[in-house]
């Protein structure tokens, strides 16, 4: 694996633990504001809505590339609404946006990214925005070298532009970079367009939820407990 020179990570589920930061923050937020509300269940629909949120861009590319925080405050008024959360305003619509912008890292993503980014270039490759990634990364502490974003490409993960933009832009080949992801489908996507594989397992990214990648299911280049332990197979 001497040829690989760049690591490009997921972020929510992979280096973020989105759905205990969310839950936290909102927990807290609605008993300062005085709002009662179903937090768990607005979170779990909220990420519900992501991936049809950008299936939605993918249909009407006529309609122009819409970033994620654009797609995250859409969706948002109409899930309060039918879990019967009331009397937010435009500004708290705007401050749960913003809450995932402040996402907490998983214990081992800081010192593991650390030690990775003395070897390689690191960056997030996310559906995120740019905004969005990098005040996440000056929130949880994050040491990317630079923010790789669907934003860049104007294409969400797995179109192949946001995978094959990535290494170009790093002036790479796509076997000279490693998707790094929890995700199964997603290490798909970047391995048949040539690039290199790390599965992390998040078990408990969904909560009681969780019903998909417990375990590796492809024929990854590595499969770690966490990145830490990537970092010793990668002599970090």
């Amino acid at each position: 694996m001497s040829e690989i020179k760049a690591l490009v990570f997921d972020v929510f589920g992979t280096v973020v633990d989105w759905r205990t930061s969310l839950i936290d923050n909102f927990i807290a937020w609605g008993k300062a504001k005085g709002i009662k509300g179903d937090w768990t269940a607005l979170v779990d629909g909220w990420r519900g809505a992501y991936m049809p949120s950008m299936d939605e861009v993918r249909k009407h590319p006529e309609r122009g590339f819409v970033i994620l925080d654009d797609l995250q405050r859409q969706s948002i008024e109409p899930l309060t609404a039918k879990l019967g959360i009331t009397g937010l305003t435009p500004a708290d619509f705007d401050y749960l946006t913003r809450g995932w912008h402040s996402l907490n890292p998983w214990p081992d993503s800081v010192s593991g990214l650390t030690r990775l980014k003395t070897k390689f270039i690191i960056s997030p490759l996310s559906n995120g925005n740019v905004a969005l990634l990098t005040n996440m990364a000056k929130h949880a502490g994050l040491p990317w070298d630079l923010v790789l974003s669907a934003e860049i490409f104007r294409h969400y993960k797995p179109d192949p532009e946001a995978y094959l933009g990535a290494a170009k832009i790093l002036g790479l080949a796509p076997a000279q970079v490693m998707m790094v992801a929890a995700h199964n489908n997603d290490l798909a996507a970047a391995q048949a367009l040539g690039l290199k594989t790390a599965f992390v397992p998040r078990i408990t990214e969904y909560g009681p939820f969780q019903n998909r990648d417990f375990k590796a299911e492809g024929n990854w280049d590595f499969v770690v407990k966490d990145f830490n332990d990537l970092a010793d197979k990668l002599g970090c």
